[in-house]
């Protein structure tokens, strides 16, 4: 597959099939994805791949902290504190689309609260990978890791897997640190879902947009 059919491929799955992915697949699309570039070749990333009971185990913490009404805390600030207009409305655009595709009113809390904990299952996908970095690292090596995992989420599709980038699996760092202590001493990025794509769930059939070039590309001569 050619890198732009691969682009605008990729998008953000949220439901996926209860099947599983092999172990050399999963190590190729890595391999392939630690050609990112990375500032004077740091290689930040550390990546943790959970797959079966202890996928199970963790997403249930997830679920039940959520459900406990316990606040996710990331290890830093992904969003910003005070909203700019424009990006506001992309946020309330993206929400409405997902509950409309589904037909969730705005009254429906409860079904809402549902769909929410589904990020916490990773949408059921049958694995996970979470994403550490040393916590001496600056802000450098969060540009370089988000080319690692754009990196994974392209090379996914070549092996026929869909993705989903998902802040929601490092809400709780507490939790995962507790459950795997070779990364007590680490911060929690981000996590990521990977499978194959349940293309007859409805959630599944709505893309998000994106700006006209013009509305953020400008060109000097």
């Amino acid at each position: 597959m050619d890198v732009k059919s691969a682009l605008l491929k990729r998008k953000s799955t949220r439901a996926f099939l209860d099947k599983k992915v092999p172990v050399e697949t999963i190590n190729a699309i890595i391999e392939q994805s630690k050609t990112a570039p990375s500032g004077v070749n740091t290689q930040p990333w550390q990546v943790a791949v959970i797959t079966g009971e202890s996928k199970n185990k963790l997403c249930n913490m997830f679920e039940k902290a959520f459900r406990d009404g316990i606040k996710g805390s990331m290890d830093y600030k992904y969003y910003p504190i005070e909203w700019k207009d424009e990006y506001k409305a992309r946020r309330k655009e993206c929400g409405l689309l997902l509950y409309s595709t589904l037909q969730i009113t705005r009254e429906e809390i409860e079904k809402q609260a549902d769909q929410w904990a589904l990020n916490y299952q990773a949408f059921n996908a049958p694995v996970i990978f979470l994403f550490f970095i040393d916590k001496t690292m600056e802000k450098g090596s969060f540009m370089d890791y988000g080319m690692f995992i754009q990196s994974i989420m392209l090379s996914a599709i070549e092996y026929g897997l869909a993705t989903c980038p998902q802040a929601a699996l490092g809400e709780y760092p507490d939790i995962i640190r507790k459950e795997f202590p070779e990364y007590k001493d680490k911060l929690v990025l981000c996590g990521l879902a990977l499978g194959y794509e349940d293309k007859k769930n409805i959630v599944n059939s709505y893309r998000t947009t994106r700006e006209d070039l013009d509305k953020f590309v400008n060109y000097f001569s």
